[in-house]
């Protein structure tokens, strides 16, 4: 594994308190993401799940010009010619994506311009997006003469429903900020320059919450996801023992006591 704290690598991880952010660090092909890119990501993503003090991840560039313009194209062009490297590229872009959303940890995209292509793939991964009005969106296999993989297209699907997603698919067109708010694309579209702090404060509110509950959350929604929908011998136990783990003894204790909770629940280094 490449050295995931090093500031100089292309993706490479630092931590800010309860904040663990994953930086895309490719600025002068504007973070087009290559094989190594996509392999480093889930090494990233595995770190800072096995930080108990880390509570929230973060996804974003280490510049405000571009969060990722999409695949590194010459790498593909020579990825293409070579049907077990195509393979391999495909397992390693999926990896990447499924690492962010089913981190047990909230995941949240930082965007700042442009999110095309594989960029706007791992975006769709996460579990929050928000971006600055200088974002630029599009989702563009249509230009190329390939094929968008079944789960993004799930995942786009999920997040902006069949017709948004042809629309985006079939005309491979690049839309703005506030487009992509519309259609649900995004979940909040701020100034530039206040990008990181409202990033920080939603990601504050959820550091501030029993990460626990969280951590159940998340997964009951990936199971939702994934097509269960009704509760299973799992599911009604994870329910039932909630409430008498220690953070719903505290936190319900708070309440009767009009103070604010002391939640101590943290996530285990390892599961």
């Amino acid at each position: 594994m490449p050295d995931i704290f090093d500031a100089n690598a292309h993706v490479y991880i630092k931590t800010e308190g309860k904040l663990g952010r994953i930086v895309l660090n490719r600025l002068a092909r504007k973070n087009a993401l290559t094989q190594a890119m996509w392999n480093a990501i889930p090494d990233a993503v595995s770190v800072l799940n096995d930080m108990p003090d880390v509570s929230v991840i973060i996804l974003c560039s280490s510049s405000d010009s571009a969060f990722a313009a999409g695949a590194d194209l010459k790498e593909l062009q020579e990825i293409s010619k070579d049907p077990a490297r195509c393979e391999s590229n495909r397992v390693a872009l999926r990896d990447a994506q499924r690492a962010l959303a089913r981190s047990p940890k909230p995941v949240i995209a930082e965007i700042a311009g442009p999110c095309m292509g594989g960029g706007c793939g791992l975006a769709i991964h996460c579990d929050f997006r928000i971006a600055s009005t200088n974002a630029k969106f599009g989702v563009t296999p249509a230009k190329l003469g390939i094929i968008y993989p079944l789960n993004d297209t799930k995942e786009l699907m999920d997040l902006v429903g069949v017709s948004n997603t042809k629309k985006l698919l079939f005309t491979a067109q690049h839309i703005n900020g506030a487009q992509a708010l519309e259609i649900g694309l995004i979940d909040q579209l701020v100034s530039p320059e206040m990008l990181h702090d409202v990033t920080e404060a939603f990601a504050a509110q959820m550091t501030a919450v029993s990460q626990y509950s969280i951590r159940g959350m998340k997964w009951t929604i990936q199971q939702i996801l994934d097509g269960q929908i009704d509760d299973d011998d799992e599911t009604a136990a994870m329910f039932c023992a909630a409430h008498e783990g220690e953070d719903a003894i505290e936190g319900m204790n708070a309440f009767l006591e009009k103070r604010k909770p002391n939640f101590r629940w943290t996530h285990p280094a390892k599961d």
